[in-house]
């Protein structure tokens, strides 16, 4: 109502305007019938106050769409009424959703056609890439040794193209079970057995055995090495300790992973989360991209667990991964 009055308070006004002025001109034209020149004025708002009756009758299903924002707009069309705005309105609507639904189609096409391009590439390469690392295993050369090296930074970047790609699709790519905490640090700690023994970094892993949360096992593989990754490139060289243990809080149970690293600046902890963001870190770290804890938080809200990160500049960092609920 509100807005169907607002949309004809111009033409209110106009009709007004328009009947004051003919009985301006009558009354100077030497009309002195007050009596009857008032009962031509009423009946010219009756006749006014019927025909806004009658539009807005006609046009309250209309209103009524562009008013409440509970009402869907791309309801069934000739719902509105029949007025022709009404049917212009029912239309115009039908078209614009039809083209956005096409376009969606499209868009989730090319999205799912460059999602397969993108899966196939990563599969493609780790081909070769298994061949160089099975060439450089035989070697003692350091040359091939630098070679091995950068081929496991290739494979983990290749490997963090993968599941951020499998994030688009995480509601299809997920299974929550029970899952031993103990044994999967200790699996993602001997994939990593190379870079902390060239990082001179040692990893220590203290969680108790038997101890499990309800989560997907391959997206918390995931989590660990982006934490451990972070947890050795920050200590690589300070002969300290890597040290994974977890705790008890309430009814949750909380995962730590604390290294003795350079630590985080307090003006970028509130930032570690953001895509491509590294920090004053990143600047003297070279191999930084600043995804890796990005993908993290998005792979933890998706699992509805919870990361808490604690750093101070040279006394290191701790990430709390928290899993709500968990029985221990």
């Amino acid at each position: 109502m509100k807005l169907f009055l607002r949309s004809h308070l111009m033409l209110i006004g106009f009709l007004l305007v328009q009947l004051a002025v003919v009985l301006m001109v009558f009354w100077f034209d030497g009309y002195d019938h007050l009596g009857i020149a008032l009962y031509a004025a009423f009946l010219s708002i009756l006749i006014m106050s019927v025909y806004l009756t009658v539009q807005y009758f006609t046009l309250r299903g209309f209103y009524r769409r562009l008013s409440e924002p509970g009402v869907d707009i791309f309801e069934t069309p000739g719902q509105a009424g029949s007025a022709v705005l009404s049917r212009a309105l029912d239309e115009l609507l039908d078209h614009q959703y039809r083209k956005s639904r096409q376009q969606m189609r499209n868009w989730e096409r090319e999205q799912a056609e460059r999602l397969e391009f993108m899966n196939q590439w990563v599969h493609q390469m780790k081909t070769p890439l298994s061949v160089i690392e099975l060439l450089t295993q035989e070697s003692d050369n350091e040359e091939m040794d630098s070679i091995s090296e950068e081929a496991e930074r290739i494979r983990k970047g290749l490997e963090m193209v993968l599941y951020m790609s499998r994030l688009e699709t995480f509601e299809q790519d997920f299974h929550v079970e029970q899952v031993e905490l103990h044994k999967t640090v200790d699996e993602v700690v001997t994939d990593y057995k190379r870079l902390f023994i060239r990082s001179q970094v040692y990893p220590e892993n203290l969680v108790d055995a038997g101890l499990t949360v309800e989560t997907d096992a391959k997206w918390l593989r995931f989590i660990l090495q982006q934490l451990l990754s972070n947890a050795i490139k920050f200590s690589a060289g300070s002969h300290q300790t890597v040290r994974i243990s977890a705790f008890q809080s309430d009814r949750s149970i909380v995962l730590e992973v604390k290294d003795r690293g350079v630590g985080i600046p307090k003006q970028d902890i509130d930032r570690v989360f953001r895509p491509f963001f590294t920090g004053e870190n990143g600047r003297s770290f070279k191999e930084s991209t600043g995804m890796g804890l990005y993908l993290v938080q998005k792979v933890v809200q998706k699992l509805n667990h919870q990361i808490h990160i604690e750093s101070g500049v040279g006394t290191g960092t701790t990430v709390h991964l928290t899993f709500p609920y968990a029985s221990g």
